[in-house]
């Protein structure tokens, strides 16, 4: 809560000249290019709930929340007094008061059991998260994502997704069966393979049925106190998916050995973990030899997560700046006023709209995956939105901590946080190189999937001459060779700007629209730093949609 009344007059000064703090703000109601993307996207009958939400995480009680579950980590606990084996991790009850806001307000259930519009509501609600707390979305996120792969083997599907779309919060470490909800997360790499999961050395021996047992290890298994981890091990068909509870159907602990905690950069309210299975039993999850097929499905929706969560983290960091600049004063002007520290703040306003406005259109297609095109845009837009958008979202936070000068800089504020975090989602589930190679192979297997994507971008032509420019220079990479491991990236960078700006084209005022284009698409004009563009842009009007309301 915030502190009552501090003292502002001292012995030796008057405290003033200092901006109030960004707490009790409806982070929805104040995010107007949001609002009007959910809106656009067919998710607007969710807008009461996303603003409860968003309320809700903006609120005094829940930003110190946010602070206390970074500023007491979890704790590892691997024996009781007596000698038995836990494998139990501990959170500040702040980590659970942020997971039971996530998960009972949606989260991880209103994608799946939503009408309409619930992947874009979801994703609403990620990058709404990425303003409160980031680090509890990472096992709200993997639990939404589970839902397709569990679809693949209906048994297990029938037991276990009722549990993870009960759109509520059990904290107990009990047996799934005896609680009111479950969480669920996934568990992939190993030391000697890192993203080449086809290097996995887990192995799984059939008991019965579709029973087994895995030995092995996992070198990263975040929020390992979930109720269940998607997990690849080997059989001898190949890598195959598998349920791997913590707890047995006979209700003893299952063998799932949490080994470390790992002391990360960022993402400190979550515990992430290196475990071993020590034949831990586990059910078939798809067909035996088809694990990365099954388990992708879930990867493709965390993904979604990851644009979604860097796009909020953008827009939580340029609001926090906006704010200060609004509230403070320099050589007789509030800095916001100051046309130097103006260009700036305007040029981060549209890199962050501009990444919105993408991550809700990607939400879009997951809505309507029954659509042939759609889901062919899904396909490969996904991986492309989530290499630039990921790795956009480093640079953004520094800016806008800079924008602070030496307040952003402590940790007192929420600038620190929200920078250890920024680089995550750019690891997370691919970093660039994987990522651009998933693309190739995209491109490989779906060349509709291109098709697509062409049909999106070349909609919106004839509306900004260095966009026209810009999707001219695009038909270079149908040329024999253009397209390879070497430069996959660049393309990668190519398509995402066209993507962004025919998302901006759909969903934004002409004046963002335009100021993007002109600031990003123009070569002779365009910029290394933000707030050094010298593109046309009304960088008055972007800063006033932008500011929070």
């Amino acid at each position: 809560m915030p502190h009552y009344r501090p003292r502002s007059e001292l012995e030796t000064h008057d405290v003033a000249n200092q901006p109030p703090p960004f707490e009790d703000v409806n982070l929805f109601e104040a995010d107007r290019a949001l609002k009007e993307n959910v809106e656009k996207r067919g998710a607007g009958s969710h807008a009461e709930r996303l603003s409860a939400y968003g309320a809700a995480l903006g609120s005094a009680e829940m930003v110190e929340n946010a602070r206390l579950a970074n500023q007491n980590p979890p704790k590892l606990v691997s024996f009781d007094r007596y000698g038995h084996r836990l494998d139990e991790v501990e959170f500040h009850p702040a980590y659970h008061a942020l997971m039971d806001l996530g998960l009972s307000a949606g989260y991880s259930s209103i994608a799946w059991t939503a009408k309409k519009g619930g992947h874009v509501a979801h994703a609403a609600m990620a990058y709404l998260q990425a303003g409160g707390e980031p680090g509890v979305g990472c096992p709200m996120t993997m639990t939404y994502a589970a839902v397709p792969a569990l679809q693949r083997q209906p048994e297990v599907a029938a037991e276990w997704i009722p549990r993870i779309t009960a759109g509520a919060y059990d904290p107990r470490f009990i047996p799934a069966a005896d609680k009111k909800a479950a969480t669920m997360g996934m568990a992939m790499t190993e030391k000697q393979g890192g993203s080449d999961i086809r290097a996995n050395t887990t192995v799984a021996e059939h008991v019965v049925d579709d029973e087994y047992e895995l030995t092995g290890h996992k070198w990263f298994c975040s929020a390992p106190m979930c109720d269940a981890f998607l997990t690849l091990a080997r059989t001898e068909a190949g890598i195959t998916c598998f349920l791997v509870p913590r707890w047995r159907p006979d209700g003893t602990r299952n063998a799932f050995h949490i080994m470390r905690l790992k002391d990360k950069l960022g993402d400190r309210a979550n515990a992430s973990s290196e475990i071993e299975y020590a034949r831990a039993w586990a059910q078939r999850v798809g067909e035996e030899g088809r694990g990365v097929r099954t388990i992708i499905e879930m990867v493709q929706h965390t993904r979604l997560d990851c644009i979604a969560g860097s796009a909020g983290g953008m827009r939580a960091s340029v609001a926090q700046a906006l704010w200060h600049a609004a509230h403070r004063s320099a050589f007789q002007k509030k800095l916001i006023d100051q046309p130097a520290m103006a260009m700036v703040l305007a040029d981060l306003a549209l890199e962050t709209e501009a990444a919105a406005a993408l991550a809700m259109r990607i939400a879009y297609s997951f809505d309507r995956m029954n659509d042939e095109r759609e889901a062919a845009f899904m396909r490969l837009a996904t991986p492309i939105a989530k290499y630039w958008v990921c790795k956009r979202q480093p640079g953004v936070v520094y800016e806008a901590l800079e924008c602070h000068g030496g307040a952003g800089f402590v940790e007192e504020g929420p600038m620190p946080r929200l920078f250890r975090q920024s680089p995550l989602n750019a690891i997370w589930e691919g970093s660039g190189n994987v990522i651009a190679l998933d693309i190739l192979r995209a491109l490989a297997r779906e060349p509709d999937s291109l098709e697509s994507v062409r049909a999106e971008i070349t909609a919106a032509a004839g509306a900004n001459a260095h966009l026209d420019r810009h999707l001219a220079a695009l038909d270079g990479w149908t040329k024999p060779g253009a397209l390879n491991e070497g430069t996959a990236r660049a393309f990668a960078e190519d398509m995402a700007l066209a993507l962004s700006a025919a998302a901006l084209k759909q969903t934004a005022p002409d004046y963002v629209f335009d100021g993007f284009c002109n600031a990003r698409l123009d070569p002779e004009n365009r910029s290394y730093a933000y707030g050094a563009v010298t593109a046309k842009i009304d960088a008055t009007a972007i800063i006033e949609r932008a500011r929070p309301v």
